[in-house]
Order: structure tokens, then C-alpha cells, then sequence
């Protein structure tokens, strides 16, 4: 159990829990459900990030800014920053709106836009946690790692309950020379990659 998340944090995550499990009911079309991770991939995304070395934080796929929330419940006890990137504009407004009810705004920089664009200036990445469309992983794994520091961290989401269109990703990162890798059979499967 994760201890010291506000009551404002926790309402949030509450509300969107159940508007993540009526969408998956409901068979909301892909593009416009919260596609968010469940409660224990937040916990372990938390206890990952108090421990990965100094240096900046970045989410690849903000959503309605669930994720977002546990990275920056670590984000604030490491009094850093977290930046998120996401394209859809629906997505984008409902993660102002989490941010801004939750009073975690200074926390957290939300670009609207394509990470890969930013990603070739991005240095000194300690943590960053994937989960987009799969289909971009494999080019978002070669832009980040050579730009992780020594000790950094990058988990992708998805890596058992969508293993087959990311296998070819998942075989790349887990013979990668360059880290130590393994996935972890929670949630939906998350990748784990350290930087040697």
C-alpha cells in the first residue's frame, strides 16, 4: 500500500478507476476509453520512480493523466518534475482538468504533441514510462534509451496483454547489451529496462 496520497489525489483516481471499468464495460470505442493502467501498476510505477537516479522524468501517453498521478506523487517527494506528452486533444483536457482538481499542476509540464518530435533533445532521462499506441514503442525504445542516464528507468505498459505486437520491441529490449531487462506479470505486463 502506498501511504501519504491526499484526499484529492485519491477522489481523482477513484473517478477514473470507474470511468476506466464502465468504458471497458460499455465497449467504448479504443481511441476514446482511458486505456489507464490498474491500481497496482501505479503503486509499482511509484515504488520504481523513488528509486531511479536524479535526472528528468517523462510519460509517453498522459490519457486523462491516471499514471500521471503516481509518478508524481514520487515526483513531489523528489521536489522534481514529471513532463507527459499526449496528441489527443479529449485526452489533453481531461488531464488539465486531473491536474488542476487535484492541485498537482506544478508537478507535471502536459505537451500536446507526438513525444518522438521531442524526444532526439531530451537528456539525462532517469525515468520514463511508455504506454501509446504500440505501435510506436519499438521507435520510442531506440529515441530513449541512448538518452537514459546510468541506473535510469524505462517501463513500457502492455508487455503480456499485447505481447504479440510488441514482440519484436520486447525481444530487442530484452537482448539489448546496454540494459538489464525483464517483464513483470503485473497489471498488464510491464517491460523493465535499466540502464547499465
Amino acid at each position: 500500500m502506498i501511504h501519504d496520497v491526499s484526499e484529492k489525489i485519491l477522489a481523482r483516481m477513484q473517478y477514473l478507476e470507474e470511468e476506466d471499468r464502465i468504458d471497458r464495460e460499455n465497449e467504448t470505442p479504443r481511441l476514446e476509453r482511458l486505456r489507464q493502467i490498474p491500481p497496482e501498476t501505479g503503486q509499482f510505477l511509484y515504488l520504481l520512480a523513488m528509486m531511479a537516479p536524479e535526472g528528468q522524468f517523462i510519460e509517453i501517453g498522459t490519457s486523462a493523466g491516471y499514471s500521471t498521478l503516481w509518478l508524481i506523487l514520487a515526483c513531489r517527494k523528489r521536489e522534481s518534475l514529471i513532463t507527459t506528452f499526449e496528441v489527443l486533444p479529449e485526452k489533453i483536457k481531461l488531464a488539465q482538468e486531473t491536474f488542476y482538481l487535484t492541485q498537482t499542476s506544478k508537478y507535471v509540464e502536459l505537451i500536446e504533441g507526438d513525444a518522438r518530435v521531442y524526444l532526439p533533445d531530451m537528456k539525462n532521462i532517469s525515468f520514463c514510462f511508455l504506454d501509446a499506441e504500440k505501435e510506436v514503442y519499438e521507435e520510442c525504445y531506440d529515441l530513449i534509451i541512448p538518452q537514459l542516464v546510468t541506473g535510469g528507468l524505462l517501463i513500457a505498459d502492455n508487455a503480456i496483454n499485447h505481447r504479440e505486437t510488441l514482440q519484436l520491441m520486447l525481444d530487442k529490449a530484452l537482448s539489448d547489451k546496454r540494459v538489464d531487462a525483464l517483464i513483470v506479470p503485473i497489471g498488464k505486463g510491464e517491460l523493465v529496462c535499466r540502464k547499465k
